[in-house]
Parts: structure tokens; sequence; C-alpha cells
């Protein structure tokens, strides 16, 4: 009887336990409506822990703080590169025409899917591009003599640059950790740093005394630096705070020069970070020249090394700009962090990333004022005529007939040349193409501090 007792008292304290605790359940969810009332949060709000900024998306965490200025900058280039993109694919042609029902295995170069109509493209140009048919009822895309002459110009600028070309080239081989990069690599620069179509056929052997081609065992083709030049090894940061326009030729090794920042006129309450700002200004860091196979990724010397290595990566471009993707495929080759973009994204006094598109864009900031390039080489000034002649509202203009064209080989005009593959492959695949009416962008130009907080939050621990 005495166990039986005991038995029961020991259920019955159980059940009692079990009743007291669904209570208590039954009061925290009846609370829980009136919490949402009051905050107007989820129903598990309490349960959920706020998302690490890592795990962001891009857009999420740049949408407010946007620079409308360089966002402008932006957009006309999408449209720029479509219509660049168009004249070196005619200009590899014979006769520089082509058939227009063969200009659609480049849809996905200028996105424009269907059921757009390429023909309305490239009417909007009709100062670059012409439309005619021969007798048989063929569309023909060619090229005005304005376009024609551009081009004509574009490559004297290029021969006219090419010495600052091959100095650039040289300097990233120099920066990279086995001195040699795979040149498929290189060539996603070669608009960027003003490098002509014929690249990789002819350029990229015409300078011996600085660089070459090798082959590795599967084939790939890389480009090799030949000598190392002292005078280059030497930042364009170091050269404006010296004023020279020549290196000194010495050995490369800790700076301690601080990068030159540019906030937008809304960004607000900077002061409040200015001694943490200040603070990262001093601390000093490696030169993109020097090796840095001991330095530890993660660390503030490491990042600061590859911000450093960014910088001087935008200052040889002609529009202080690039896509975002072509800096992440040199991580390995210029000792960067796997997460580059949460690192540009973090110093936007220095840099600004642009979302716009499928490919995003950082800008070295101190190079422009508003929109507009602070110091235009040749080679801007000519992109930007190119852009004035883009856009036309008028009627459309009926297509003419040329008989000359009947007599010749339809075959003869459409030959595959496996440089338009090339230029394929570099050319970068951007949103639509309704810029090209105007340029208009939303403002919402409002900045978020917190960015700057979470960029210098780890300079305190020093």
């Amino acid at each position: 009887m005495a166990i039986q007792y005991a038995i029961r008292q020991l259920w019955l304290n159980k059940s009692g336990k079990t009743q007291r605790l669904r209570s208590n359940h039954h009061q925290m969810f009846g609370l829980l409506p009136v919490r949402r009332n009051l905050y107007q949060e989820p129903l598990f709000g309490w349960f959920q822990n706020r998302t690490m900024t890592s795990s962001r998306r891009v857009q999420d965490r740049s949408k407010n703080k946007r620079i409308h200025h360089l966002e402008i900058v932006k957009e006309k280039w999408k449209i720029s590169s479509k219509v660049l993109f168009l004249m070196e694919v005619l200009k590899k042609e014979h006769e520089m025409i082509i058939p227009v029902r063969s200009l659609d295995q480049y849809r996905k170069q200028i996105n424009l899917p269907k059921p757009h109509k390429i023909t309305d493209f490239i009417r909007k140009c009709p100062k670059l591009f012409e439309l005619y048919k021969d007798q048989r009822g063929t569309l023909w895309c060619g090229m005005t003599k304005e376009a024609e002459d551009l081009l004509e110009e574009e490559e004297r600028l290029i021969e006219e640059q090419s010495t600052k070309a091959v100095e650039f080239v040289t300097k990233i081989l120099m920066m990279s950790v086995d001195k040699r990069i795979q040149l498929d690599k290189i060539a996603h620069f070669r608009r960027d740093f003003g490098l002509p179509i014929e690249f990789r056929a002819k350029w990229v052997n015409q300078y011996p005394q600085h660089f070459r081609v090798v082959k590795s065992k599967d084939g790939v083709e890389f480009l090799e630096l030949v000598n190392w030049n002292p005078a280059w090894a030497i930042t364009e940061l170091e050269k404006k705070a010296l004023g020279l326009n020549e290196g000194i030729g010495r050995e490369p090794g800790l700076l301690s020069l601080p990068f030159p920042l540019k906030f937008p006129p809304n960004y607000k309450k900077l002061y409040r970070h200015g001694g943490k700002i200040a603070h990262f200004q001093k601390r000093s860091y490696l030169s993109p020249y020097a090796d840095a196979r001991e330095l530890k990724a993660g660390s503030l010397e490491f990042d600061k090394r590859a911000i450093a290595v960014m910088h001087e990566l935008l200052s040889f471009t002609i529009e202080k700009r690039l896509v975002t993707d072509h800096l992440t495929h040199f991580r390995r080759e210029l000792v960067m962090p796997q997460k580059l973009m949460r690192l540009l994204l973090k110093h936007f006094g220095i840099f600004y990333v642009s979302e716009r598109g499928k490919r995003f864009s950082v800008f070295l900031t101190e190079a422009y004022e508003g929109s507009e390039l602070i110091e235009k080489c040749p080679l801007v000034l000519w992109k930007e005529k190119v852009l004035s002649l883009v856009g036309y509202r008028g009627k459309k203009k009926e297509i003419p007939t040329f008989s000359d064209l009947s007599d010749m080989d339809e075959k003869d005009l459409i030959e595959v040349d496996t440089e338009n593959d090339s230029i394929c492959a570099e050319f970068e695949e951007e949103e639509t193409m309704g810029g090209l009416e105007a340029v208009s962008l939303a403002s919402n130009d409002e900045l978020e501090m917190a960015h700057v907080r979470s960029a210098y939050k780890d300079i305190d621990k020093t």
C-alpha cells in the first residue's frame, strides 16, 4: 500500500507541473497579440535574432546610401557600352556591314531579349548606325561615315596612350604574387585600360621587354612579368603626395599616406566618427608592390593593404571605375580578401558601389566632382563624343534599298571571326537599354551612418 501511495503522489505532482507549464504557455502566447499591436512586430519576433550584416543582400545595405551623381554616371556607361559593343562587332565584319538577323546572336551582350526588335535599338542611334535593304529584301546594318571616323580616331588615341597602358599592365603584374596573371583575366580590363581590340592576338607580343605570354601545362595562357622596374613600384597615391610624374626607384615597403576621402553633402553627423576615421588613416600599411604573403588574412593590416591595391587598380582605369566582378577575379593573385564587396561597402568614403544592373560597379570617389570626372583623358572625351550622338526621338525614316549589295555574295559578308568571340567574352551584361531614351534616376540620397561605424569598429581594439 505504501508503494502504491508513493507512486500515486509522484504521478499527481508530475501532472500538476505539466498543467502549470501549459497554463504559463497559454499566458505567454496570450500576451503576444498585445505585444504585436504595441510594437508592430511578427508573432515570433521574440525568438528571432537580428541577422548579421554579412548575410544581407548588397542592395539592402547600399540602397540608403546612394550617390545620385555617380548613379547617373553608371547609367550613361551602360548606354555607351552597348553602342560601343555593336560598333566593335561591325568593325570586325567584312566591309563593316552585317545582316540584321545575324545580330540576333548578340542579344545577350546588348541585353535585348525578345520580343524587342534589334532594329529599334539601331534606330535610336541614326548618327552612328544605318539600316538598308538589298534587292533581295535582306536587311543590313552598317555604320555612318561619322561612326567610321570615330573608330579611326579611337585607334589613334589608343596608340597615343599605349605607353601608359603598358605601364599599368606591367604594374599589375608587379603587384601579383607570382608575377604573372591569366591572360583572360587581364582581357576583362581591355576597355578600362584603353587597350586595343587585338590586345590578345597582337598587343601583348609587342612589348617583350616588359612581359611575355606563357602557357601552363594544361594550355592556359598567362601574361608573365619579364623585368621588375623599380621606378614603377610606386603607387599613384605616392606620386600625387610627392608631386611626381615618374617613380623614384626605391624599394616598396610600409606606407603611411592617408587615402583621400570624399563624402556626399548629405552625409550627416560625420563629426561623431571623425576620430575613428583619423585613427584608420594614420595606420601604416604595406605597399601593393611589396610581398604580402606573410600578412594574416582578416587582420587590419591585411584589409588596409587590400584597400591600397583596389585604390591603385581604380587609379589605372581611364574612368576610375570598374565592374566589381573583375576585381574579384584577382583575389588570389593580388592577395585580397574573399569578402571583397563587404570591404568596398565599408569604406565608401574611398569607394562607392553602384548596384544598378546585373553587375555592380565600384567608383573611386576622389576622382569625381558630381557626375563629372575631374581629370579626363583623351579616351574619356572620345567616349563622351560617342554618347552625344546617341538618342533619337524623331519619326522613323524609311529604310533605303541599295542595288550595289545585290551583286555581292551574302556568304562573303557573314564571316565568322574569332575576335568577335573575345569581344563577347569581355562585354559586361547589364540591365535594359531603356536608358537610351533618357537618363533619369529616382532621388534616394539618404545615407546611413551605421555603415561607417561598422567599417571602423575594429580599430578601437588596437
